[in-house]
């Protein structure tokens, strides 16, 4: 319980504690307390004539206290109901805020515990329209209001125009923080702008590459972004510089209408910026799994259920005491728990005049009569529309085209209606609490009106004939670009929605194609501004509409291929090939023989990724061909390009040089930083595989530079990739994995789903080698999450890499099934094929198969003859092909294996596959009884296995080395190489191999009876 009363008291300076302040105020306010009920709050007359801005107050009349002469009147604080000094006040009576107390102290703890700890935090808030998601962030924001600590609050609300405007919430978060308006004119917002980035960010550097990216965001500044990180990057950063100076909160509202870009974003920050203090509260209806970031770390979701009957019945009788039972009990018994049923029913009564307003609740005015409460929500706003006036329920349809919020200029231009006519209209909706006006002043929507519910806007919006619709959505949309310009980039997806309804609703008019016409234009421009941004699924579905409006077949060719561009950069493959056959038969249908020949090189693409060697051989040639024979230009280059590029990955270097040549040089005199690259990444490849590895890593480092250099991400990728390939061929697994890392990093930056993948899977290779088997597993179970995988053969086959770690850890089974459901394996491109011979045959050596593994690794080696022996998988298949001959009692076999390392050059050897020959030697000189070539043998692995940092084939060397002295009776000298072999093995967890050296040490313990080898 408390008193509370405002005036002067006298402070004794010389006192300390409680009585430090002193007076008649101070006794009176002591009195009040004593008869205020436990948990309340009662208050004087001065204090409520300064406070009932944001407190609602009940009369509590008057009290008779001790010292006081006369009775004192007293006024029972209820609720707050605005910010401080009035802040966001609504027109009408605020209801109870009941039934939702658990959820907002839910709330306001993960908020503190965000601050307290300095870690980001999500709380999803979900429920059904009216269920009451904007009224828990409303008690929140007024709780916050009301601490003495500072935050910094941005509140963004996510358009329902059709899958969502791009980053239009974090939009609005940005201006408001600016305190830029919507449509403010683009040097009085750029001034803001800038003012509020050297505010916020205080290193130059930071501000040097901040600023632009915001720009960008919210229209100031035409730029393309070389991916969606490069913007992403941009935007945390100011998020973090403010978060490093008070705690920031950002509350989505609408997240259903969120664009995917968003949730991107959303997704991102709170990873890359999990170490700072950033309240995120999201709040949206149910329906779609891609509104939820729960997944998250630090994430809680909160599903708002249906209000219980007794704080439904809280909240009625709370705002209208003295309601009839039987209105009542029917207005609960069809409200099923959504308080917005209640609170409407009560707004449909003020609206009659049987309600009227007394202090902080209503009264009925009179006698009610039987009232006829709608069965639903919606039923129930409709029959609030038709109660209003003409002129007023005229113009809430016409202001529900308008979104739900708008100017008043903007009514005014769809209603005719001058804006000294709309004024009393406008005043008495928000009176009936249809409207509102926000006073926001963080908001870049401040005075402007809006839907007090979006469902109200919704059920206004169907009420209007199709024709009705139709009309105002071109009149909205032509109001748009008056008043923001036809240059404005922000608002054509917004434009281009309305021009799209209005040409759906009537498709067959005789004004449909002139609409379809804007529409297109206004979609396309709408495309390449969610392009410019990095949005590229936004980007492709508006293209794919665009397309749709077209009558031209070669327009609608050219909006085909750019769809497929989308999806293939958002690695749908599928899709992007679909899209692109269509385009070809289009471009074909109209004679355009050279765009048709740039597609089908597209396309050829699509079939390289998904394994098809040959068949993208064989479209590109066909390509390159009708190419060729024309002037030469960009596409020339790349298509030729990327024919030597395939040509050289089969093996085919003589065919693959010429085009190769052709595609530098073209590259170079059209200045195509982008072909030279990749044309150079083909050339390595070819040096590569004929075992020039150091040619080819000075190839690929040069056109990687170029590559980033020229915020090229595309050919960086390609360029890191086959680095890493040469790195792992000179058997330099730590540096491989290096850049594995970041070519990983940087494909998530450009959204690069092909190669992100590619280099998940791709890496494994590396982390098996260098014994980091749990990264390995970890990295495999990601791409595997992956839905595009099953489209891209060559990333699926790096998984195979992992199975040696289920064979060598004991678990057959997992390993088994893993490979079984890896996909693409009926490639026709030589080395995917080898990577799933090579998991085969690991597979069937471990079930006890030897001789299927040895002629399963031989048909792989058979295969990839052409790559030489320094490719890693052509060097692991031929160990397991020996490993598998000694496995049968073939010697003769595996010396006709080995032979292949003993006749190459001493350049064509690499470290490893060097130390497995002289540990393959060792164990053939065991069998041949050549005692004194064993040793040395052993010895020069067991050296070169350290050297190159491969700790489980050093430990199986030493086992076996061990293994061979404890058959000679030279137990001592093994017991040190088995405790060694035994700790490896034990931190890879290879349970099988601790299990051998554990036989091993207790063999060496005990007189042994037989020679093992």
């Amino acid at each position: 319980r408390a008193g509370v009363l405002t005036g002067e008291a006298s402070v004794n300076l010389q006192a300390s504690g409680e009585g430090m302040v002193a007076g008649d105020m101070v006794n009176t306010a002591s009195r009040i307390q004593s008869v205020a009920e436990p948990g309340s709050v009662f208050v004087g007359e001065t204090t409520r004539r300064a406070t009932e801005v944001a407190i609602a107050y009940e009369d509590s009349g008057t009290h008779e206290l001790k010292g006081k002469a006369e009775p004192v009147h007293l006024w029972h604080a209820l609720r707050v109901t605005a910010g401080r000094g009035g802040l966001m006040k609504s027109e009408g009576l605020e209801p109870p805020f009941v039934g939702r107390d658990r959820e907002l102290k839910l709330v306001k703890d993960l908020f503190h515990a965000c601050v307290d700890e300095g870690r980001a935090t999500v709380v999803q808030v979900t429920g059904i329209a009216g269920i009451g998601k904007s009224r828990l962030g409303w008690e929140f924001f007024k709780y916050m209001d009301g601490l003495t600590n500072v935050f910094m609050w941005h509140r963004g609300r996510c358009l329902a125009y059709g899958e969502g405007v791009t980053y239009w919430a974090l939009a609005e978060m940005v201006r408001g923080r600016a305190d830029i308006l919507e449509g403010e004119d683009r040097a009085s917002a750029s001034a803001k702008l800038r003012e509020a980035v050297e505010r916020y960010v205080p290193d130059p550097e930071d501000r040097r590459f901040v600023e632009p990216r915001l720009a960008h965001l919210i229209g100031l500044q035409e730029r393309t972004a070389p991916d969606k990180t490069d913007l992403f990057a941009g935007w945390r950063l100011f998020f973090e510089r403010l978060a490093e100076q008070l705690p920031v909160l950002m509350v989505f509202e609408d997240l259903q209408w969120a664009d995917p870009s968003l949730l991107e974003f959303l997704d991102y920050l709170l990873e890359w910026s999990r170490g700072f203090p950033i309240f995120v509260m999201t709040l949206a209806r149910p329906g779609t799994d891609r509104t939820s970031l729960a997944a998250r770390r630090n994430a809680t979701s909160i599903y708002l259920e249906p209000l219980s009957g007794q704080a439904m019945e809280q909240l009625l009788t709370g705002l209208v005491p003295g309601l009839p039972a039987e209105l009542t009990r029917k207005i609960l018994d069809r409200a099923e728990g959504v308080p917005l049923y209640a609170v409407e029913t009560v707004r449909m009564l003020l609206d009659r005049g049987l309600l009227v307003e007394d202090g902080p609740v209503y009264r009925v005015t009179g006698e009610i009569e039987d009232l006829d409460v709608p069965q639903t929500l919606q039923a129930l706003i409709a029959a609030r529309l038709d109660g209003l006036t003409t002129g007023e329920r005229r113009l809430v349809q016409d202001c529900s085209v308008l979104g739900k919020t708008f100017t008043r200029a903007a009514a005014a231009a769809l209603t005719g209606l001058p804006e000294r006519e709309l004024e009393p209209l406008l005043a008495s909706l928000v009176a009936k609490e249809v409207l509102q006006v926000q006073s926001d002043p963080r908001s870049p929507e401040r005075g402007q009106y809006g839907f007090l519910q979006d469902i109200v806007r919704t059920v206004a919006y169907e009420t209007l004939a199709r024709k009705d619709r139709k009309d105002k959505h071109l009149k909205v949309a032509g109001y748009l670009v008056r008043a923001w310009g036809e240059d404005e980039e922000e608002i054509v997806e917004v434009v281009a929605s309305h021009l799209l309804e209005a040409y759906r609703l009537a498709p067959d008019a005789d004004d449909a194609a002139p609409i379809g016409e804007q529409a297109r234009r206004m979609l396309i421009r709408a495309a390449e501004r969610s392009a410019s941004l990095a949005a590229s699924a936004e980007a492709q579905s508006y293209f794919q509409q665009a397309a749709e409006l077209t009558s031209s077949a070669l327009e609608r060719a050219e909006l085909t291929e750019r769809t497929g561009q989308m999806a293939w950069t958002l690695g749908r493959a599928e899709e992007a090939a679909a899209h692109y056959e269509e385009a070809t038969g289009l471009f074909e249908d109209s004679g355009q023989t050279h765009q048709s020949a740039r597609v089908q090189a597209r396309l050829a693409e699509v079939e390289f990724t998904q394994g098809h060697l040959e068949q993208a051989i064989e479209r590109m040639s066909r390509a390159h061909a009708v190419l060729s024979g024309e002037e030469p230009d960009p596409d020339v280059a790349l298509v030729a390009g990327q024919l030597g590029r395939f040509l050289a990955v089969a093996g085919r270097y003589d065919e693959a040089a010429p085009t190769l040549e052709e595609a530098l040089e073209l590259a170079e005199h059209l200045e195509l930083p982008e072909v030279y690259c990749q044309a150079l990444a083909s050339r390595a490849i070819a040096l590569t595989n004929r075992g020039r590895l150091r040619e080819a890593g000075t190839l690929l480092r040069h056109a990687l530079e170029v590559a980033l250099d020229n915020g090229l991400t595309g050919a960086a990728l390609r360029a890191y990739n086959n680095l890493g390939v040469v790195l792992e061929s000179q058997d330099r697994f730590a540096e491989a994995i290096e850049v594995a890392n970041q070519s990983i990093v940087l494909a998530r930056r450009a959204g690069d789903r092909p190669r992100e993948l590619g280099w998940l899977s791709g890496g494994i290779i590396d982390l098996v080698g260098a014994g980091r088997w749990d990264e390995a597993e970890a990295q495999a179970e990601e791409a595997l999450a992956a839905p595009e995988l099953p489209s891209i053969a060559w990333a699926a086959a790096g998984l195979a890499d992992l199975i040696p770690v289920f064979i060598h850890r004991g678990r057959l089974g997992r390993a088994r099934g893993f490979l079984t459901a890896l996909p693409g394996q009926d490639s026709d491109n030589p080395e995917t094929r080898l990577a799933y011979d090579l998991g085969h045959a690991r597979l069937s050596r471990a079930e006890g198969n030897s001789a299927e593994a040895l002629a399963t690794a031989e048909q792989g080696l058979a295969a990839v003859a052409h790559l030489g022996l320094t490719r890693a998988l052509v060097k692991q298949a031929l160990v397991e092909a020996v490993e598998a001959a000694l496995d049968v009692g073939e010697a003769a076999k595996a010396e006709e294996l080995l032979g292949l390392v003993r006749r190459a050059r001493p350049g064509q050897v690499t470290p490893f596959l060097r130390a497995h020959a002289a540990r393959f030697a060792s164990r053939l000189a065991a069998l041949g009884g050549d005692a004194e070539s064993v040793e040395p043998g052993f010895l020069a692995a067991e050296q070169g296995f350290r050297e190159l940092g491969t700790p489980f084939d050093l430990a199986v060397t030493l086992l076996e080395h061990a293994e061979w002295l404890v058959a000679r009776e030279r137990t001592d000298e093994a017991e040190g190489l088995l405790a060694e072999a035994g700790e490896i093995f034990a931190g890879l967890n290879a349970t099988p191999w601790t299990e051998r050296v554990e036989l091993a040490s207790t063999t060496a313990t005990t007189e042994p009876s037989i020679e093992r080898v």
